[in-house]
């Protein structure tokens, strides 16, 4: 109960939020101040929530369900953050539905997961560049899938919602942006794995293998950008295929052994 009700709260406000952006990309006005100031709302009830689920009396719950709150609430914080500098509101049609999921997910269900008593300070500092890096490359899947959106509006014409879209070619730069940064925190949350980890953790093969595979996807993308110029759904395609294996790393092995089994 401790943790559905500011789960509740944290997702009325996410899903808010969610209908003002909406009506704003529809071009039927909405105040990106009263967006933004739900989303922090949201961001608030969401954190302690997460904060609950995660230290709780029996230890640190590193299990599905609280780490996928974890990363949904540091993927909004990123944006909402980034949003004061940077066109990136309109992620949020994006990003706030699925971060209002997790935190219901964290409130009304429980996994298998044995909560630790204690982590080191280097499984701590892996646990933070991997959610760092979740977060950055899933704004990039995010913005991957607004740019193609905006070139298939684009390609139909529909001038009332590519007026309310910021350019293509500012939404494609920022996502290289994000998958720059991305893919550096990325490469040290590989390299403090290696170092940190225990070899007996149930699922580290392939929390292993789908994040280096996930690399490489970005790493390959960075190339070919470079090389040979790939944007616009290239680019777009394979963003959305290296977060796809990315999560499978991330989460396939814990929903297979907390959940399924």
């Amino acid at each position: 109960m401790q943790l559905i009700i500011p789960g509740i709260i944290a997702s009325a406000f996410y899903l808010a939020a969610t209908y003002l952006q909406v009506r704003a990309i529809r071009g039927l006005g909405a105040s990106k101040a009263l967006v933004r100031l739900l989303g922090l709302l949201a961001l608030l009830a969401h954190g302690s929530a997460s904060l609950l689920g995660f230290k709780t009396a029996a230890g640190i719950d590193l299990g599905l369900y609280p780490m996928l709150s974890l990363v949904a609430l540091v993927i909004v914080a990123l944006a909402l953050a980034s949003s004061l500098r940077k066109p990136l509101d309109n992620l949020f049609v994006l990003l706030f539905p699925l971060a209002a999921v997790a935190a219901l997910l964290a409130g009304l269900f429980q996994g298998n997961y044995t909560p630790r008593e204690d982590i080191s300070w280097g499984i701590l500092s892996h646990l933070v560049l991997s959610v760092i890096a979740c977060g950055l490359l899933a704004m990039a899947a995010a913005q991957a899938l607004l740019l193609s959106f905006g070139e298939s509006r684009l390609r139909q014409h529909d001038l009332l919602i590519i007026r309310n879209l910021p350019p293509l070619e500012t939404m494609e730069q920022l996502m290289f942006k994000l998958l720059w940064a991305g893919l550096i925190f990325l490469t040290c949350s590989i390299a403090s794995g290696f170092i940190f980890l225990d070899g007996y953790v149930p699922g580290l093969a392939h929390h292993i293998t789908f994040s280096l595979a996930a690399w490489l996807v970005f790493a390959v993308l960075m190339w070919g950008r470079r090389r040979f110029g790939w944007r616009g759904g290239v680019a777009s395609r394979w963003t959305l295929t290296g977060f796809g294996l990315l999560a499978l790393g991330y989460f396939g092995s814990k929903l297979v052994l907390e959940v399924i089994l």
